[in-house]
């Protein structure tokens, strides 16, 4: 009786001195994302996302510029606050996390009668409606990643202006794009998965029945859904195919399906009014 008292005290008196450990491997409660995220110093840490970041809440995640907003990727946000002992399961099941940065202070350099006009342009630009912006410069050929989008208040957004960043995300950009422009749609294309001179595989499918050609040549650049020439090194044959995916066309019935689907696809995307608000 006497060494299991000994033995219960010396378990409870483990279990006290475990708890006053700052590493202490226990089970966070879980916490909640706020409503509205802002970033008053531009710098979002880990406690302007969370309500109880407990001792990570200094931990920076990202930069925003002053009056802009960000795109933050919500499965980065979840491993970045997990390994810190954040525990947020993301019930809502959130793909994007958007964070607001406050407006730039305004300087005391101009004088009174430059000041006013100034001042309307900032009271204007905040009634605007933040559209999405290019938040880096990007190359023609790039694709398009959710760190690359911005939403700003300064930008002026055209027709073609996608209400989605998903619109965008993964899609090539056709032109030199520069930093704080309003996106456009005109400004990005489905990316090539097929390039002139490639050696591809060609195949038919119909009925259950499927054939293959292999060492087909391409004879011009095609994204997954585009028609393209192709030519049959052996018997010189140049055949319409689709692309489908890297190295791969098709052609038959299902390719007719396919295209269909894609310039569907592409129509909807030209058209701002059929994207749904986030």
């Amino acid at each position: 009786m006497r060494a299991f008292l000994i033995m219960v005290l010396g378990t409870l008196a483990f279990c006290a001195a475990l708890a006053t450990l700052p590493g202490a491997a226990v089970a966070a409660e879980a916490v909640q994302l706020r409503q509205d995220v802002t970033a008053p110093t531009g710098v979002v840490t880990l406690g302007d996302l969370f309500n109880d970041a407990g001792a990570a809440a200094g931990l920076v995640v990202a930069r925003v510029r002053p009056g802009q907003m960000a795109t933050l990727d919500a499965t980065q946000v979840q491993i970045i606050a997990r390994s810190n002992g954040v525990n947020w399961g993301n019930p809502a099941g959130l793909r994007r996390i958007i964070v607001q940065a406050s407006a730039p202070a305004p300087t005391a350099e101009a004088t009174p009668a430059q000041a006013t006009p100034a001042k309307a342009e900032v009271k204007k630009a905040a009634k605007g409606p933040a559209v999405l912006a290019w938040l880096h410069s990007l190359n023609a050929g790039d694709i398009v990643r959710a760190e690359d989008l911005t939403w700003s208040r300064d930008a002026v957004a055209g027709s073609e202006a996608p209400r989605d960043p998903d619109a965008v995300i993964g899609m090539a950009v056709r032109r030199p794009l520069r930093e704080g422009d309003a996106v456009s749609l005109r400004d990005v294309s489905s990316p090539l998965v097929i390039k002139k001179d490639d050696v591809i595989a060609v195949s038919f499918q119909q009925d259950g029945l499927s054939l293959t050609l292999q060492g087909v040549k391409a004879l011009g650049d095609a994204a997954a859904g585009q028609t393209l020439s192709v030519i049959n090194p052996a018997s010189k044959k140049i055949l319409q195919a689709v692309a489908v995916a890297p190295g791969q066309a098709m052609v038959g019935p299902a390719a007719a399906q396919l295209k269909s689907a894609a310039r569907l696809q592409s129509s909807s995307l030209a058209n701002p009014s059929l994207l749904a608000l986030r």
